[in-house]
């Protein structure tokens, strides 16, 4: 997790590493880092330099509102209106602000202040050695967790060198050296970190725990996409409408099975070892060995007073209302309102999942009976008393008008619709499975509200180790995990039999690639699970073209990799071509 302590304030705004005057994204300027005799050589000196290169998360990766966009638009469950997906919600990445700005800079930023970080912290002596390993440990993470996000995203990528030097023309180096140094990083990092569990670890940083559960991931996407081409994986899609604009009713799921593809960069390594590594360290964190780690009760899990709960592995917890350290997640993905206890909403609550994915869960599962918005009112609703609702079935249209879907009347509205509002639906992006995951702020009333924002959960590591239990030929062991996600949701418990039944390596990896699609919706996770399995193009073009939204997901072979940006590739001599289809 991340936080931001106000006594650290000034601290953050001096460990400025990066300036504008850099030739490259990969550079260090020496001119613009702060130097041992201004920060000094202690345990405080140490949290600073720590503090400073975790606040790169929040400003500027995360406060411009390219993140977590730019790790989001792109996927077959998450949709919004066409102007904020823009171009690159529609499958353009070039020039992209967010791709630039965000993910390559953002990435080798956060990579530049923690080799600097280390340098000077390794320098130190006046500090105790507990003290100087976890702060080691934390800047490690840190940058094995920036280049995990940059491979997934661009492939091959330039190593920046940790040690303070003047050639920034650093070629790239392929995608299993990159994940090798991501290893040994993260390694390194759960080796020297605090656990959860120890005195003296401080709520709202990384941990042990936070680098064995992220190598566990790290270890389950190599071996995901080192899998044989051929491998099968059945997804639940399809075009969103039936009908002619003016008719048209929502199209059922279809279950279509994709064959997966080679993944580019991973050919040569080998699953099934991966498969065992991903879960020996799932399993060491669901054992204890790094720390306490659980699911919490529904109920809990996306309140703010949970932030620092142990199934947040590591997240983004930020401050309300700051200037500076802003994030725009509860105003893209809730809205907020005209004021505190309004009904309204000012402005925002884009983001949501189309009908699709709504359709993949059972009626009573709590992520959508509780986890989707089901009515609500925009600023523009005042006047005319009216508001709207979700989803656009019998049980819901009866709920809100006291009709059903062929115009017949049933009964007058009952339950939470009872209050006087004329609710309806529109089939256009003003009506989405809207997420209730980020609502739950100190002030909903605010553009840049403190929402949890999580980057990994408890709830991952289970699933990796179910997917990882699964491939390793231990189908109860994988269903039994698979089913401990399910049962906090109160979803239906899978079985090896009877209706429905996962009765084989292919059902079994479906479902648990299926439960991730419900279980990490909007928190950035689908993108990549569908890049890791070959089954991108499939996914994205088995829908047909646009979306519930209009938003236009149809997409081609360049869109499997981002491109790298243009100002790099021109001060970068060592970097002779773009990513396939982006020259």
């Amino acid at each position: 997790m991340i936080t931001k302590s106000i006594k650290y304030l000034c601290s953050l705004c001096l460990l400025c590493v990066l300036c504008a005057s850099c030739n490259s994204w990969i550079e260090e300027n020496p001119e613009g880092l702060v130097t041992d005799e201004r920060v000094g050589d202690s345990e405080e000196a140490a949290a600073n330099w720590v503090t400073g290169t975790y606040s790169k998360l929040i400003y500027d990766m995360f406060c411009w509102g390219y993140f977590p966009r730019v790790l989001e638009f792109d996927a077959d469950y998450i949709s919004g209106p066409d102007w904020l997906f823009g171009t690159f919600g529609a499958g353009n990445f070039q020039g992209e602000s967010d791709v630039t700005d965000a993910l390559w800079k953002g990435g080798y930023g956060l990579i530049a202040r923690a080799n600097n970080a280390e340098r000077h912290i390794n320098a130190m002596s006046n500090l105790s050695q507990e003290a100087k390993n976890n702060a080691l440990g934390e800047l490690k993470f840190l940058r094995g967790f920036a280049y995990f996000l940059l491979v997934r995203a661009y492939g091959p990528l330039p190593i920046q060198p940790e040690e303070a030097t003047t050639n920034y023309d650093q070629p790239r180096q392929s995608v299993a050296a990159v994940y090798e140094y991501i290893e040994k990083n993260l390694k390194e990092a759960a080796s020297l970190m605090y656990k959860n569990t120890d005195k003296a670890w401080q709520a709202g940083h990384a941990s042990a725990g936070s680098a064995a559960g992220l190598l566990a991931k790290v270890y389950v996407t190599q071996a995901a996409a080192a899998m044989p081409a051929g491998t099968e994986i059945t997804v639940r899609t399809g075009h969103p409408y039936d009908g002619d604009s003016d008719n048209r009713t929502y199209a059922p799921l279809q279950s279509k099975t994709f064959q997966k593809t080679a993944v580019n960069g991973y050919e040569q390594m080998d699953a099934q070892a991966l498969y065992q590594q991903a879960s020996d360290w799932a399993k060491a964190v669901i054992d204890g060995q790094y720390g306490s780690y659980d699911l919490l009760a529904y109920d809990q899990l996306w309140k703010k007073a949970s932030c620092h709960a142990s199934e947040f592995m590591f997240s983004l917890c930020t401050v309300s209302g700051d200037a500076t350290y802003k994030v725009s997640v509860h105003s893209q993905y809730e809205g907020y309102m005209t004021e505190q206890g309004s009904d309204f909403i000012q402005e925002g609550g884009w983001v949501g999942c189309t009908r699709h994915w709504y359709d993949l869960f059972d009626h009573d599962d709590y992520r959508i009976s509780k986890g989707v918005k089901h009515r609500w009112r925009a600023k523009t609703q005042r006047e005319s008393n009216s508001g709207f609702y979700y989803p656009q079935n019998n049980e819901y249209s009866i709920l809100a008008t006291g009709y059903d879907l062929l115009g017949n009347y049933v009964a007058a509205p009952a339950g939470i619709y009872a209050d006087g509002v004329s609710y309806y639906y529109s089939q256009d992006a003003q009506c989405l499975a809207f997420t209730t995951k980020y609502m739950d702020v100190t002030n909903n009333a605010i553009n840049n509200a403190d929402a949890n924002f999580p980057f990994l959960r408890y709830a991952d590591v289970l699933l990796v180790y179910a997917e990882a239990q699964n491939e390793l030929d231990n189908s109860s062991e994988a269903i039994d995990y698979l089913n401990r996600v399910r049962q906090r949701s109160n979803a239906t418990l899978a079985s090896s039999t009877g209706a429905g039944a996962l009765n084989s390596k292919t059902k079994i990896r479906s479902a648990v690639i299926e439960e991730r699609a419900k279980e990490f919706a909007c928190e950035a996770d689908r993108r990549w699970d569908l890049i890791r399995w070959g089954i991108y193009l499939d996914a994205m073009n088995a829908i047909g073209g646009s979306d519930d939204a209009g938003v236009l997901k149809t997409r081609q072979q360049r869109n499997l990799l981002f491109p790298i940006p243009q100002p790099e590739l021109n001060t970068n001599k060592a970097i002779t071509e773009n990513n396939p289809g982006w020259q």
